[in-house]
């Protein structure tokens, strides 16, 4: 279940801009520069996906170099550039990668993808002394994302009416549905959540709205629907309360057995307002 990318040299675009920013900005400290996300591994719409890019620089890492990264994603921002402000930048070094020491931004699936999907774009390949993260890592820190971003009563009242949602448009209404697919496919089997893999799966186990709606939601990242469109209405009011209450019922008694009793209660109470 493969969508055909769609115009990835807009995205590809954006990544080169970047890079030679980079290339400048940090000149020998550059160790690699990686494609990530839809860019590496295969997905890529221009309706919806994100423009994924991992730096690796050269240790130790500085307070210095976070704010580098801040004023490198400003300035391929401002350039004007098609998808320029779906920029996000993961960044790292050889030994925070390979978890001598902390710093910089490589979320535990991030660096999985970067492991299993990365595409070298500049330098030497560091991917082979990158530490692989452990499942119950990635799975809390799915669920501390969603907990901070998603558990919220603003978004509690989107998933019970989400006109608002439909009109926002194709990316927030996918990415509002197609996150807890991929985090509960990570979880089920501790790969990269692709947006093909994850959708794939959660059809081969699951069923009924949730299942209807996960399969709308994968076909819209290539075709957008109508915000108009009476069909789109039902079946994303149909599935999305479903689909969460499937995920937080799945990922609280995970969240108990990896010790986090504060996350599996909250992920809990998340679910109780979804009834």
């Amino acid at each position: 279940m493969v969508l055909k990318d769609v115009n990835p040299e807009i995205g590809n675009a954006v990544l080169q801009a970047a890079l030679t920013r980079a290339k400048v900005m940090f000149g020998d400290r550059l160790v690699a520069a990686y494609a990530l996300g839809s860019l590496a591994h295969g997905g890529f719409s221009s309706h919806v996906s994100d423009v994924d890019l991992g730096l690796v620089l050269a240790d130790p890492l500085g307070t210095a170099d976070a704010e580098a990264i801040t004023s490198l994603n400003a300035g391929v921002r401002v350039t004007g550039l098609p998808l320029a402000d779906r920029l996000s930048l993961f960044w790292g070094s050889p030994e925070s990668l390979a978890g001598v020491t902390e710093g910089g931004r490589y979320p535990p699936v991030d660096c999985l993808d970067l492991i299993e999907n990365g595409r070298l774009l500049a330098g030497r390949d560091i991917r082979a002394m990158v530490k692989r993260p452990t499942l119950v890592s990635m799975v809390l820190s799915a669920a501390a994302m969603s907990l901070k971003n998603m558990a919220t009563p603003q978004v509690v009242a989107e998933l019970r009416e989400p006109a608002g949602l439909i009109r926002a448009g194709v990316r927030p209404l996918t990415k509002r549905v197609l996150f807890p697919v991929r985090f509960l496919y990570t979880a089920r089997t501790g790969c990269v959540g692709t947006n093909d893999a994850a959708v794939e799966h959660f059809l081969s186990v699951e069923g009924g709205p949730a299942a209807d709606l996960a399969r709308q939601a994968y076909a819209w990242r290539s075709a957008p629907y109508a915000a108009d469109d009476p069909g789109v209405a039902r079946v994303v009011r149909a599935g999305l309360l479903p689909l969460y209450r499937l995920y937080t019922e799945d990922y609280a008694p995970r969240l108990e057995a990896a010790g986090e009793a504060a996350m599996a209660q909250a992920m809990r109470e998340w679910h109780a307002r979804l009834q």
